[in-house]
């Protein structure tokens, strides 16, 4: 069962090959598919990564700036497939029919949260608002925060880089160093988020039922999406070294267990404040 399960996952075959090649009735193979499926979803809890904030005394050259951060987030788009009359509200910017998927990551490459199902058509924001307001969604405890690219608010548990001034890595090579705090700031930033857009890099090329739709109906396509992220972790936590991640181009916690969470996400002048001191502060230890 386990082994026609995620033979489709990985290869997106149809159960009637799988049925030939396990030598099985597709009606079996649908069976046996649906069985792990739900069998994931029930004990989902058992995969997702715990965030682990960053401390104070790191060494990690991306992530040692980033003091009591969790992780990193972003959407990403998972081609589905809908009804005729959906098809608006899941087409994208580039035309194509997808989902909006919310991941969240850990410094390690773990998923944390995910959260699919919203319409290509919706802004990444109002996946993240919702994420929020969930009975088990996102959870941001008060003093800890996660690094959003610059189409999210720069807000209270979510700190964004500066828009206006350079920022992805590829600005900064062939000698072009940043030049300004804010600068500076944007190149760290950017090191330590494309841990999310790896993450992502990796769970796509993994899973080849993640490339293109997927002919189940859309609650069972956003449950397969929820699944092979599970899998990714799992196999990341199994596994010495993941050979997928060697493959993937550079660019593409009980402590913090509190019982007040972040429910929001809105600009503020204390939390831009905060940003440009750490942006100041990593400046001066950049020249120190």
């Amino acid at each position: 069962m386990v082994a026609m399960f995620l033979s489709i996952l990985a290869h997106h075959v149809k159960n009637r090959v799988v049925g030939f090649n396990f030598k099985r009735s597709g009606r079996t193979v649908s069976k046996c598919f649906h069985e792990c499926l739900r069998a994931m979803i029930r004990c989902q809890k058992e995969f997702w990564k715990k965030p682990e904030p960053i401390t104070d005394n790191s060494t990690d050259p991306k992530w040692k700036w980033f003091t009591n951060c969790l992780g990193a987030l972003d959407g990403t788009y998972i081609k589905v497939h809908v009804s005729e009359a959906d098809k608006p509200r899941y087409r994208t910017r580039k035309n194509e029919i997808a989902t909006n998927v919310l991941g969240v990551c850990s410094q390690d490459m773990q998923f944390i949260y995910v959260l699919p199902g919203w319409e290509g058509s919706t802004h990444d924001m109002r996946v993240l608002k919702d994420a929020l307001t969930r009975r088990n969604g996102l959870k941001v405890p008060h003093g800890y925060y996660y690094l959003v690219d610059a189409g999210y608010t720069n807000g209270m548990g979510f700190l964004s880089p500066y828009r206006g001034e350079r920022y992805h890595l590829s600005d900064f090579r062939d000698g072009h160093q940043p030049h300004t705090p804010k600068e500076f700031f944007n190149m760290k930033h950017s090191s330590a988020r494309n841990v999310i857009e790896r993450c992502f890099g990796i769970l796509k090329k993994r899973w080849a039922i993640l490339r293109s739709p997927a002919f189940y109906d859309i609650i069972t396509q956003r449950r397969i999406i929820s699944v092979c992220c599970m899998l990714h972790n799992f196999i990341r936590t199994e596994m010495s070294i993941d050979v997928m991640e060697e493959e993937i181009d550079d660019d593409i916690g009980d402590n913090v267990d509190e019982a007040q969470f972040i429910e929001s996400i809105e600009a503020s002048n204390e939390w831009s404040t905060w940003r440009d001191n750490l942006a100041q502060e990593m400046w001066n230890m950049r020249n120190a």
